[in-house]
């Protein structure tokens, strides 16, 4: 009889550095067989992508030294942070852990084998794999961290949808509350100009997401924003 496998408690973010996600993803070699790995974390409420290493190997030593890193480049304060991952043992094992301890940052960690609980990361990978300028294959540790150097800067600073068209800098410096408070100013005065042009009462929402979930059970849809409002 399968086992139950119960959904992890939701966990909002309310800003940037609250909550990271993470994962590792492999790239093709040259080599039949062989594999660089990608060590990647992100911020889920920015979906900024807060830095990345790449090793022959997966190592629970590797993740401790990027988490570390980045904790400091970021400035995170003791509990502050959650780190969000799968159940893999770059993860989970006792040198990652008593990193996380050591830093104040809570570990959280997918269901096993259910890889939707991880959805920011999963996604994450598949833009990256599905880049046009992905190179199938790559001919040293080298080249594919210049690569990924290029991908981080062009994600970074490219419009994201899902956060209403900013970019994941924009966002994660607050520099999109202006961003969207002038996009909305502009519609409102489009829709005042040429009220035949629009099709219902309301404009475009871009009121600002203030809240980000993961694993949340039923996000709710965006309200419309009204005209009045």
């Amino acid at each position: 009889m399968p086992a139950n496998r119960y959904r992890p408690d939701p966990l909002v973010a309310h800003g940037p550095n609250e909550i990271w996600s993470w994962d590792i993803t492999y790239l093709k070699t040259k080599i039949r067989g062989q594999f660089y790995y990608v060590y990647l974390m992100m911020d889920i409420w920015s979906r900024k992508i807060i830095g990345f290493d790449i090793h022959e190997e997966e190592s629970m030593d590797h993740s401790s030294v990027l988490v570390d890193k980045l904790c400091n480049l970021e400035g995170i304060k003791k509990d502050q942070l959650v780190l969000h991952s799968d159940n893999g043992g770059p993860m989970k094992g006792a040198t990652m852990l008593a990193t996380l301890e050591r830093l104040g940052v809570a570990a959280s960690f997918s269901r096993p084998r259910v890889s939707n609980d991880n959805p920011y990361s999963e996604s994450l990978f598949k833009t990256l794999k599905y880049c046009p300028k992905y190179p199938n294959r790559f001919e040293s540790l080298a080249e594919s961290k210049q690569w990924m150097i290029k991908f981080m800067d062009w994600y970074n600073n490219h419009p994201h949808s899902g956060i209403k068209f900013v970019t994941p800098m924009q966002r994660h410096e607050g520099l999109d509350i202006e961003i969207l408070r002038n996009r909305k100013l502009v519609y409102l005065k489009a829709k005042e100009k040429n009220p035949l042009r629009w099709n219902s009462k309301n404009i475009r929402n871009w009121n600002r997401e203030e809240k980000v979930y993961l694993n949340h059970l039923q996000r709710k849809k965006d309200d419309a924003i009204n005209l009045a409002s």
